[in-house]
């Protein structure tokens, strides 16, 4: 019986045939405690060409639980505030510098390295939005811009989401979502800030805190999947 591999959440769906099963010929993957690596780079057990040696899959580490739980969390902090839950978005301005910003950029970098160009794009874009958004908030640029700047920052990041929510449709049925929703967000926030619309603007509140738990779900299962070495939490590969 073949080995069980992990759905990707976020790379590209399992290469083979139906059902993610190898084609005839190939080795069986296996699982790996990476389960947001592109599927190409799955590592194999079988016999070396070479050396005539069994070969195991190389042990790596997911940057995708830390880039989603980063973003989930910084998300729901600042949403709540947008959807008028809480008075003020200053408990945000921390985890925007240094959670949502600097550890989410950090998930890119790795992700970069672990050759997931999706994965990359979005961990540094958004780690960079929350360091673009806590610079507006911390010093007289975000004054200076007004409510017409600050509206057009949200539409050009709900342009470039509603791109990478394209890309996202075949990864994963959770990451699609995250997408979707976040880019549902982006524009509500955006048209009510432009409009001067406190019911749109609260309105990209809720639909963040829905992307929020979506996020939270997608690292959880990345977590819980990679500490029980096998597929437990879904993720809904796209195939």
């Amino acid at each position: 019986m073949p080995a069980r591999r992990f759905a990707p959440a976020f790379g590209y769906p399992p290469e083979g045939g139906p059902g993610g099963a190898p084609r005839s010929g190939g080795a069986a993957p296996v699982a790996t405690d990476c389960i947001l690596r592109p599927t190409a780079r799955v590592q194999t057990v079988g016999m070396s060409e070479q050396t005539g040696r069994t070969t195991a899959p190389t042990p790596s580490i997911d940057p995708g639980a830390l880039g989603l739980g980063a973003f989930a969390l910084t998300t729901f902090v600042l949403s709540l505030a947008n959807a008028g839950v809480i008075p003020s978005a200053a408990s945000v301005l921390g985890l925007a510098l240094f959670y949502g910003g600097v550890a989410q950029f950090a998930a890119g970098i790795w992700e970069f390295a672990n050759k997931n160009t999706f994965g990359a794009t979005a961990f540094c874009s958004f780690g960079a939005f929350w360091l673009a958004f806590w610079y507006l908030q911390t010093t007289p640029t975000g004054t200076a811009a007004g409510a017409k700047g600050v509206g057009v920052f949200l539409l050009a990041w709900g342009i470039f989401t509603l791109y990478m929510t394209i890309a996202a449709f075949r990864t994963t049925l959770v990451i699609f979502a995250v997408f979707v929703f976040l880019t549902l967000t982006f524009f509500a926030l955006a048209i009510g800030t432009l409009t001067a619309s406190t019911g749109l603007s609260h309105l990209g509140g809720w639909l963040g805190l829905v992307t929020a738990v979506l996020a939270w779900y997608g690292s959880f299962a990345v977590v819980f999947n990679s500490t029980a070495r096998r597929a437990v939490i879904p993720v809904f590969p796209r195939n």
